[in-house]
This record gives structure tokens, sequence and C-alpha cells, in this order.
């Protein structure tokens, strides 16, 4: 079955810790995953940040929010128990807890309409709408950041579209320095030659020592690639007696001619528009930073001898 939303363990949380004994976080989220009957694949499903498991990360947040409740407590580090208000809500609360159920509790109604709204999402829990809420605040400010990528990427891309094929063609160059290929901008720069297609093609070194180098075609194109573009351009590489090729395009490939790309006995690698600008975003190209937010947690380690 498909992760269940963290409102969703609320209950079952509460449920395996019912007999009293304080259990460790961990055991808990491997009885929450067994409860749910999660697959080794949804188990080990990560978070878009990468820095933690999907599951992991819910039944952290609902232990934190049961815990403002005052239906668990944390005796010592790292562990669960429930409270007299836990077992009178497994008693007498509904059969599934809700963010909007716990706001009944006056200190989790403080701590959840405490914190700043930084988002959309946000502001729909901040206008009582949190049934529609389901993920948790980390997943949250994941998916707005993943939201703000998109549409920057998307406006990154219509400037692109919309440059003239010399700035084009030195985009290209500052793409591939800022990757770490071509050695200097000096020797990127006499690597590259303007050509009338509204692309560049020329050789760039692989690395700063030019052990190797890469045959680059760009298309500043709307239209999509189609595989005899790509068949020309691995019989140029193949005179050239190149091993390595990239083309670049600010349009897409068709199936055709992503499937000419295989299977050869050079490398040729195809980048799209929308790949081309997650690589600029990725590499600072074309962008700038418009506001950083530290998201902190409490360091264990400085706790340990405690």
């Amino acid at each position: 079955m498909p992760i269940p939303d963290f409102q969703s363990l609320m209950r079952p949380v509460l449920e395996a810790v019912r007999d009293g004994e304080a259990i460790p976080l961990n055991g808990l989220r491997e009885c929450i995953a067994d409860v749910f009957q999660l697959t080794e694949e949804e188990r080990k499903e990560q978070l878009p940040s990468g820095r933690q498991t999907v599951i992991n990360n819910r039944v952290g947040w609902t232990r934190t929010y049961l815990n403002k409740a005052g239906l668990l407590t944390i005796p010592s580090k790292g562990m669960v128990q429930i409270t007299d208000r836990g077992r009178q809500a497994l008693a007498n609360g509904p059969s599934r807890i809700t963010v909007s159920w716990l706001k009944q509790f006056p200190e989790f109604a403080d701590f959840h309409t405490a914190k700043p709204q930084a988002t959309d999402v946000l502001d729909v829990i901040k206008n009582g709408a949190v049934e529609a809420v389901e993920t948790t605040p980390d997943e949250q400010m994941d998916e707005a950041h993943q939201a703000l990528m998109q549409s920057l990427a998307e406006d990154l891309l219509a400037q692109v579209r919309a440059a003239s094929p010399i700035f084009f063609e030195q985009l290209v160059v500052d793409l591939m320095l800022a990757m770490g290929y071509g050695g200097s901008r000096k020797e990127a720069g006499k690597a590259t030659q303007a050509t009338n297609d509204d692309g560049i093609d020329g050789i760039i070194n692989e690395d700063k020592l030019g052990l190797d180098v890469i045959y680059l075609q760009a298309k500043r194109w709307s239209n999509t690639v189609h595989r005899p573009e790509i068949d020309k351009f691995i019989g140029a590489l193949t005179r050239q007696r190149a091993r390595k090729g990239v083309f670049i395009t600010t349009s897409d490939f068709s199936v055709g001619a992503r499937e000419a790309a295989l299977g050869l006995d050079i490398k040729v690698v195809l980048i799209d528009g929308v790949e081309l600008a997650r690589l600029m975003v990725e590499n600072n190209l074309g962008v700038s930073v418009k506001q950083v937010y530290e998201v902190k947690q409490v360091d264990s380690d400085y706790f340990a001898g405690e």
C-alpha cells in the first residue's frame, strides 16, 4: 500500500505504545512500517532532499505532534511513551486523529499556530484547512523548493530561447566551464566556432590537462530535434574520430533521436531544454541566490555526554 500520510499515523503510533512501556523511536518506526505492510522499496523511499526516508520523517513528525499535544512523552533521548491523555485519546478519540483534532489541546494549538507561514502550503494550515494538508513540514518545504526550482527552470529556459545565437554560443561555453570542462576560458573560446544555424559546433577539453576532447553541437531551436540531426552529429563524430559528443538543444528530442544515441561505440549525450535549465541552476549559471533559509536540528553530539 502507499506510504500513509503522517496524520494517518497518529492513532497507530498511539496504539503501538498503548501498553505504557517506553520504546525506542527506531523501534516505533519499524513497528509502524510493519503495521502498514510497507514494502522494502517503500521503507527506503527518500524525501526529495534525500536526507531521510519518507516513513521515518512522517513517524518522527507524528511523534512531535503527539508530544506537543500531550498524548506522548519523551522520557529520555530517542524514546517514546504514552501518557494518560494518550490513553484517553485511544479510548474516546476518533478513529483517525488529525491536526485539527489535536488543536483542542491548548499547548498544541500554541505550538502549531506560532509557526511562521512561509508558503501557500503552510498558509492552508494557518487558515484551518488542515485536512487537505497530509504532508509533514519537511515535505512541505521540499515540495515548495521543488515548485520554486521548476518555475525558475521554466523562466530560465524562456530567457535562453529568446537570446541571440551569439549569446547562446557563449552560454554553452560558460556552462561547460562551470561543469569543469574546457580548461580555461581562453582555451574554451578557441575550441568553439560560430555557425549559421543558431547553434555552435566545436571541440572542448574534457579536463584541464586536455587528455581527451568532447565534440559539441548546440541547437537554439523551438522545434523537436529528430533522428536525422542526431545521425548527422554521429557522422561528424565518426569523421573526427571522436569518442565523445554532447548535443545540446533548447527544445527536446524525439524518441527516434534518443534511440539513435544508444548502442554506439562512441558516447553521445543528449541535453534537452529541461536538462539544460537544470544544469544551469545546478551550476549557478544565469541565476543568483534570492534568499537563504536555514533549517536547523538538535545537535545530538552536543548532548552525548549529558
